[in-house]
């Protein structure tokens, strides 16, 4: 949401130099149900999701007689369809082997307990990712009253506050019951997979303990939602700890992997198209949401809810479909000023935040 104009792909197409410097060699996505070989041993494909951003790219990784499945796409009918035929068509009714879930959010992690329990085979994921996760699909109401106050703070209306209430559990919705037992992937370890090593490389912010797969021996990186060609990856506070400034882990994850990874990697994200080009794609996020910070601060010279700075942030109107993200991501942004002494709130008698800029920089 963070970046450019939204597109009927629900993705981004940016002008200028927000996309300069990438490449997508692959070209053509494959359809539910096919695939196409991203690098060697290495199957790219891609999953219907229901919402604006419409697909999910998922991956198998050759091991020996099976296939070591990255991330699985939301609990819904067409996913569990493209799946059936990705498993009889391109990758040849051999079993899968293991199932990796980059992080717990359901597009990522939906049919991971489906896919565990068809073929026997262990998940593995950070200890935080799979702790949330559980947690999460075991929360399914009724909706806490600190959710309530969270979002009356940030500015929701009555109505908007009641469907808050008529939908809370969604989440377990879109997952299938998660295995009861896990293998934990820790940053700095190595994971051996047909005899290749795959790096276990962490970042931060968009999920707590996002876990990101690297072969170093030809540069396949295997990014989920760390890194994104076309959009910036949603960074949203959320009731759970309405404090947090999950910014600030994301934009340090951002430097430490523009530290550590070679101008040559080949990056295999959750959505969009495999890329090239992955220093100037970090420059160019970090900047963006540079710029989206200085925006905000001027917005905050008038006293301010969070539903009020989605302009300053967001390249089109927020309906109620995309109402929870936008509002977790304008905190993310309000929090991180607050963090830095640039921004302070005050709670009104009604339970609403209206936040003010603390910068001395002239208006212009």
């Amino acid at each position: 949401m963070a970046d450019g104009v939204i597109t009927s792909e629900g993705e981004t197409g940016t002008t200028g130099s927000g996309l300069r410097g990438l490449a997508y060699p692959l070209g053509t996505p494959p359809a539910p149900g096919e695939a196409i070989e991203a690098a060697p041993g290495v199957l790219w494909m891609r999953l219907p999701l229901p919402m604006a951003l419409n697909h999910i790219n998922v991956y198998a990784i050759e091991d020996g007689d099976g296939w070591v499945v990255v991330d699985t796409g939301i609990r819904t009918p067409d996913s569990i369809e493209a799946w059936e035929a990705a498993l009889t068509g391109p990758l040849g009714g051999r079993p899968v082997t293991r199932v990796i879930c980059t992080h717990m959010h359901p597009d990522h992690i939906g049919l991971a307990g489906w896919l565990c329990e068809r073929f026997d085979a262990p998940l593995l994921m950070s200890q935080l990712e799979y702790v949330t996760g559980r947690m999460l699909t075991a929360d399914t109401g009724p909706a806490p009253e600190d959710g309530v106050r969270f979002f009356r703070a940030a500015g929701w209306s009555d109505d908007q506050l009641q469907r808050y209430r008529e939908t809370y559990g969604r989440f377990a919705k879109g997952v299938a019951p998660l295995p009861a037992g896990y293998q934990r992937l820790t940053a700095g370890g190595t994971l051996s997979i047909n005899g290749q090593d795959w790096s276990i490389v962490v970042g931060n912010g968009h999920s707590p303990e996002h876990v990101c797969l690297w072969r170093r021996s030809d540069g396949v990186f295997i990014a989920g939602d760390q890194i994104l060609p076309r959009i910036s990856s949603n960074i949203s506070v959320w009731p759970t700890e309405p404090m947090a400034d999950p910014l600030a882990d994301w934009l340090t994850s951002l430097e430490r992997l523009g530290e550590v990874l070679p101008a040559d990697t080949f990056v295999l994200p959750g959505h969009g198209e495999p890329f090239t080009g992955v220093l100037p794609r970090i420059e160019a996020l970090k900047r963006g949401h540079a710029v989206s910070l200085k925006r905000l601060a001027r917005t905050l010279r008038t006293p301010s809810r969070a539903i009020d700075v989605f302009p300053a942030l967001f390249a089109r109107p927020v309906g109620d479909g995309l109402l929870g993200m936008a509002t977790g991501e304008a905190i993310a942004h309000l929090n991180h000023l607050e963090a830095q002494a640039k921004a302070r709130r005050e709670r009104d008698a009604d339970g609403v935040d209206w936040w003010t800029t603390l910068e001395t920089e002239p208006a212009q």
